[in-house]
C-alpha cells in the first residue's frame, strides 16, 4: 500500500493508494487508523475500490463498525468514488447524512476530499 501525504490549510491528509482492496474488515481499518495516528495525521482519504464491497452493504455492519471507530478516535475520512451505482436507499441516506457533518465524507475526487477534510 502506497501512502501520499497531502498538505492543505496547515493540515495533512493521508491518501491511501493501492491496486487491491486494503480494508477487508474492522482490523484492517484499525491498522490504517493506527498508521495515520503514528504519522500524526487525523485525516484519511481512500478510494471506494480499496474498501471491501461489504462496506457498501449496510446490512453487513462493516461500514457502521468502521465509521464508529473513526468517530471514537476523532479521525476524519473521505471516501472517494461514484456512489450512484449502489442501489440502496439506506446507503444514500447514510451518504447524505455524513456529508452534512464534519467527520465522514463521500466525495467524487481527491481535491474535494482534501478540501472537506481540512476545512
Amino acid at each position: 500500500m502506497k501512502q501520499n501525504i497531502i498538505k492543505n490549510n496547515h493540515q495533512e491528509v493521508l491518501e491511501i493508494v493501492s491496486d487491491k482492496i486494503e480494508i477487508n474488515n474492522l482490523q484492517d481499518a484499525l491498522d490504517l487508523m493506527g498508521n495515520a495516528y503514528n504519522l500524526g495525521i487525523n485525516n484519511i482519504a481512500i478510494r471506494e475500490e480499496l474498501l471491501n464491497p461489504d462496506f457498501f452493504d449496510l446490512t453487513s455492519g462493516l461500514a457502521g463498525n468502521i465509521l464508529q471507530k473513526l468517530s471514537n478516535y476523532q479521525m476524519k475520512i473521505a471516501i472517494i468514488g461514484n456512489f450512484k451505482k449502489y442501489k440502496s436507499k439506506s446507503l444514500d441516506a447514510l451518504i447524505l447524512e455524513c456529508n452534512r457533518r464534519k467527520q465522514t465524507f463521500f466525495v467524487p475526487d481527491i481535491q474535494t476530499a482534501t478540501q472537506r477534510l481540512t476545512e
